[in-house]
């Protein structure tokens, strides 16, 4: 598939079939995010797999935008595994991790799987629920699945500020 034509199509769904993903499209998923570039490629991320009724039901308990998906997957990244910008003590871990899940929702859209970035969930019911180590830290939540008949882009998904709104050359 073209990358313009799946970054043009790709939107959030929210609306999914009742069918788990079989593991060979959640191994290519996965892959993609395993390529992503990191940080100094410390490879900081750590993913949890939800692929099963009973850790979607847990799910649940975490957040209420989970809009019923059969799959998730949870991104976390790894506290003491960060590269550090010595000007100001930066960590990249958490860009690094959103960089890895960009990677698995796009290629996600190329398999015909619909997903969604969710931020909005409860970190520490995660934590409790999914047993994750305190050292990993949770960063996004894709709930993904075969899109609906039904699924369709919010409004606002085609609506962009002009360009010359949010990129400058030279100085701000």
């Amino acid at each position: 598939m073209d990358f313009d034509k799946v970054i043009a199509e790709r939107y959030s769904v929210r609306k999914f079939e009742n069918k788990h993903l079989e593991q060979s499209v959640i191994d290519e998923i996965l892959k993609a995010g395993h390529l992503a570039p990191t940080g100094c490629n410390f490879q900081p991320q750590r993913i949890l797999v939800l692929n099963t009724d009973e850790s979607i039901n847990k799910l649940k308990d975490c957040t209420k935008c989970h809009f019923d998906a059969p799959t998730a997957m949870l991104v976390c990244y790894n506290k003491e595994e960060s590269w550090v910008r010595k000007y100001d003590g930066a960590l990249s871990a958490a860009v690094d991790a959103s960089i890895v899940t960009t990677h698995m929702m796009l290629k996600a859209h190329t398999l015909g799987v619909g997903s969604c970035w969710v931020m909005h969930f409860d970190p520490f019911a995660m934590r409790e629920a999914y047993n994750i180590p305190d050292n990993f830290e949770p960063v996004a939540l894709l709930v993904m699945g075969y899109p609906h008949e039904d699924a369709a882009p919010i409004a606002m998904h085609s609506e962009f500020r002009p360009m010359d709104e949010v990129v400058f050359y030279d100085s701000f």
